[in-house]
């Protein structure tokens, strides 16, 4: 696949999405690597831009570079998106109670904290990403696991050849003190998120490196 067609592709993918306003987005490509550039009216917005990029078969890499630009009726003072923020992640049933602390500055939000599993970390952040007034989310959140697997590399494996959206055969794993290393190719981007999504699915993992390169 030529960067034209791939470029063409993409456009599609984000006119297709009506919960994004492609008018405003420009799309560019150099082998492989899409980079996006315009603006889009929420970081919602902004970030289901980057995940329907990336579901695009073909896509290597991607560069976000939209910029929110909130209306007059989504500006909220960061006291107001630091209130809403405590109470999304007071509300959600996924994310450890008294483990996250949150900062705001010009409607970016910070999280800082330690969570046992990366589904708890992944919860945290979607549950202040699409409040009213955010502009953008950081965090240094730390998955710090009280499980030991007895064998991690296993349970990752096995989990990899039953996934049908994984094709585990051109996946190497090795697993050492809580740290999972990916290597070898997959197909797409897609792909190789449902493959780090697994490794992290595996008790007692606290960090997974993502090697694995797109060969489409």
């Amino acid at each position: 696949m030529t960067d034209k067609d791939l470029k063409q592709n993409v456009e599609r993918a984000l006119e297709w999405e009506p919960s994004v306003d492609a008018s405003d987005i420009g799309v560019s490509v150099d082998t492989g690597v899409v980079t996006l550039r315009g603006n889009v009216a929420s970081y919602a917005e902004k970030m289901t831009a980057e995940r329907v990029a990336l579901a695009v078969y073909g896509v290597k890499g991607l560069a976000n570079d939209l910029v929110v630009h909130l209306s007059s009726l989504f500006q909220r003072t960061d006291t107001e998106i630091a209130h809403a923020a405590v109470n999304a992640l007071g509300w959600s049933t996924l994310v450890p109670k008294e483990r996250i602390t949150i900062t705001v500055a010009n409607g970016w939000l910070d999280l800082q904290g330690t969570v046992d599993w990366q589904y708890q970390k992944d919860a945290a952040i979607r549950a202040v990403r699409e409040l009213t007034g955010v502009k953008g989310v950081t965090h240094k959140i730390v998955v710090k696991s009280r499980v030991k697997a007895a064998d991690v590399r296993a349970e990752i494996e096995d989990a990899f050849r039953r996934s049908a959206e994984i094709d585990a055969r051109r996946i190497n794993v090795t697993a050492t003190d809580g740290t999972v290393i990916l290597s070898g190719n997959v197909h797409s981007w897609s792909e190789r998120r449902q493959a780090e999504r697994a490794a992290w699915a595996a008790p007692g993992v606290i960090q997974v490196d993502d090697r694995l390169a797109i060969v489409p």
